[in-house]
């Protein structure tokens, strides 16, 4: 673990020193420095209030490329904290042990430990709580980074010791602004011009450090003419979109998609569908999804909805990939604009409700079924109306439990083919009451 606390030996004159990559180069010197995150380090941001009184254990969580170690490093210098670095993907318990042994011997002589903790959810529960200790003690101010919720992935004990703060992905001003400051180290413009330049920028997609790597890719060019966009696209392959189909984002995407088509908004709808399945995820864990919406959002206003998407699912299963997609964004769109209602999915939750609190209540004996002789004496069947003989098939008898006040779990509403199932609804319910008045139900 030396590597953690020691300084790296100068280069002896006859070994060639390696070239600096142009992000480590452009890292910057102080928080004023730092580009993007102005919600955390503006005058009266978050970051800013707390270095001015007692620095708590972190919790930094945002995607790769946001200046989450710089920040840590930053925050350690201006605290006046000896910075150490460890990331859970390569360290063991004997090495945190040894972390925790060096930052008591510091503390022993005065000075304090800001340990940052890269891919800090990569941890286990034991390993996360080996911190606790430490961190109620003063031993170690931790500074934790995670790409992956925090909510999900840490211990309750570690987060109620430590302040969650949330990083931004850069935005495309933040994206210009640092090719300026790379193309000033560089000593030069990139031969770029303005289409192919914002190109660069979202091809990074939110990640600074993968935009410097692009940066450094064209100087290394030497384009002596200004390179288009289709030139660009053709040279450099654009980044990878952050999905994870476990994690964060894969919960965060489908809510959007799924809150697009309940806002009846086709475009923002198939929009994430695309985000979605250029990510990686499974058409078929999309295809069911979209069947979840039709039957809790669409309901009985457009009883097609739900065989749409059955439909759309089977065409992908038949025709597969990339063309089988096509029927998923068909139905999506459907459902988008379909009539919305979610009548049946609140009478079956009020049901569900109804049924738990009357127990094992049973029905009235006049609709139980009577195949026993002694089951006839107990007067099972006895009165049954057969709806088929009366009057519009109608007989308006109790189906409910005998003494059991009649609810009301399902509220059509006057949207798409509800409204006519409304109209029967009424209907329904009038000929109740006439035969009630009557004596008949």
């Amino acid at each position: 673990m030396a590597d953690l606390f020691d300084t790296a030996p100068e280069p002896t004159s006859d070994v060639p020193s390696a070239p600096v990559p142009l992000a480590d180069r452009l890292r910057p010197a102080s928080l004023e420095a730092v580009i993007g995150q102005g919600h955390l380090l503006a005058e009266d941001g978050a970051l800013t209030a707390m270095l001015e009184g007692t620095l708590p254990s972190l919790i930094l969580w945002g995607p790769p490329g946001v200046g989450k170690t710089t920040i840590a490093r930053l925050l350690a210098e201006r605290s006046g904290r000896h910075f150490v670095q460890i990331s859970a993907i390569f360290t063991g318990v004997a090495d945190l042990r040894k972390v925790f042994e060096t930052a008591r011997n510091k503390r022993a002589n005065g000075k304090g430990t800001l340990l940052f903790v890269d891919e800090i959810h990569r941890f286990n529960k034991a390993q996360q709580d080996s911190f606790l200790p430490h961190m109620e003690d003063g031993t170690i101010t931790l500074v934790g980074a995670t790409t992956e919720n925090p909510s999900f992935e840490l211990n309750a004990a570690l987060m109620s010791r430590a302040q969650v703060l949330v990083l931004e992905r850069l935005t495309l001003r933040d994206m210009e602004l640092l090719t300026q400051r790379a193309e000033k180290e560089l000593g030069a413009k990139l031969p770029l011009d303005g289409e192919a330049r914002e190109s660069m920028q979202e091809m990074a997609d939110g990640d600074g450090r993968a935009l410097l790597n692009l940066v450094e890719q064209i100087a290394a060019w030497g384009a002596k003419g200004p390179v288009d966009r289709d030139t660009l696209s053709r040279r450099l392959q654009r980044r990878a979109p952050q999905y994870d189909k476990s994690g964060d984002a894969h919960y965060n995407l489908i809510s959007a998609l799924h809150k697009s088509v309940r806002g009846s908004d086709p475009d923002a709808a198939v929009y994430w569908l695309a985000r979605m399945l250029a990510g990686g995820e499974d058409p078929r864990y999309l295809a069911r999804r979209m069947t979840r919406m039709a039957v809790e959002d669409i309901g009985l206003a457009d009883p097609q909805a739900q065989g749409i998407c059955l439909q759309a699912w089977e065409t992908y299963e038949r025709l597969g990939s990339p063309e089988g997609e096509l029927a998923i964004a068909n139905a999506v769109i459907y459902l988008a604009l379909a009539p919305k209602s979610n009548a049946a999915y609140a009478a079956y939750k009020a049901a569900v409700a109804g049924a738990a609190k009357t127990g094992s209540e049973p029905p009235p004996k006049h609709i139980r079924n009577a195949p026993t002789k002694l089951m006839k004496e107990q007067g099972y069947g006895a009165g049954y109306a057969y709806d088929h003989d009366e009057v519009d098939a109608f007989s308006g008898q109790n189906y409910f439990p005998d003494g059991m006040k009649r609810p009301v779990y399902y509220v059509p509403v006057d949207r798409g083919f509800e409204r006519e199932l409304g109209r029967r609804l009424d209907w329904f319910v009038e000929q109740r009451e006439k035969r009630r008045a009557r004596g008949d139900g």
